[in-house]
Formats: C-alpha cells, structure tokens, sequence
C-alpha cells in the first residue's frame, strides 16, 4: 500500500511538474506575443505620424505654389497655362501618395508576417 502511495505522489509530483513547465512556456509565449506587437504598433505609429507630416509639408508647398502662380497670373492665357501645370503638379502628389500608400501596405504585409513568424519560432 505504501508503494502506490509513494507512486501516486511520484505520479503528481510529474504532472504538476509539466503543468508548471506548460504554464511557464505559455507566460513565454504571451510576453512575446506582447513585446512583438507592442513593436509593430510603435513602428506603424512612427510611421504614420512621419507619413502625415510629409503629406502637410507637400500639401503646403503645392499650395503655396498655385498662390504664387495666380498672384503672377496677368491673364486668361497665363491663368489656363497655371491650370494646366498645378493639375500636372497634382497629379504628381497623387501618384506619390499612392505609392506611399503601396510602400506602406508592404511594410504592413511584412511586419504581420515577421510577427507571425516569430510566434511561430517561440
């Protein structure tokens, strides 16, 4: 009787043991599930914080370029060929900013895939 006691308590002392060690391994996990996402988070709020103040610097400069234009603008002529190259301009801006916005999706895309990654490795 003393030899299944003493077994019992072998055999709860193992399973204690492993549920200790998995609980150990899964606070792991949750601490580095955590930094890493706390690091995309950080780097994806730098980044658009430095996105939306290029954007307001460009916004600004193409603005104060079509003032300049209309206040050097003395005619119909010279107002049509200002139209025609702040639209230009505009245009540029927007194929800028899309591929801004292209760059930006990459940079998602593989940040979610490193973070995966990662957990995956731990």
């Amino acid at each position: 009787m003393t030899e299944l006691a003493e077994q019992g308590a072998a055999t709860n002392g193992y399973l204690t043991d492993d549920a200790a060690s998995q609980m150990t391994k899964a606070n792991k996990y949750a601490l580095y599930y955590l930094a890493d996402a706390r690091n995309v988070w950080l780097d994806e709020m730098l980044f658009a914080g430095n996105e939306v103040l290029d954007r307001a610097i460009t916004e600004t400069k193409l603005f104060n370029e079509f003032l300049s234009k209309m206040a050097g603008a003395h005619s119909v002529k010279d107002l049509g060929a200002m139209y025609q190259e702040c639209a230009r301009h505009q245009l540029d801006f927007i194929r800028r900013d899309t591929e801004r916005l292209m760059k930006h999706s990459e940079r998602v895309i593989d940040n979610t895939s490193k973070l995966v990654e990662s957990w995956r490795q731990n």
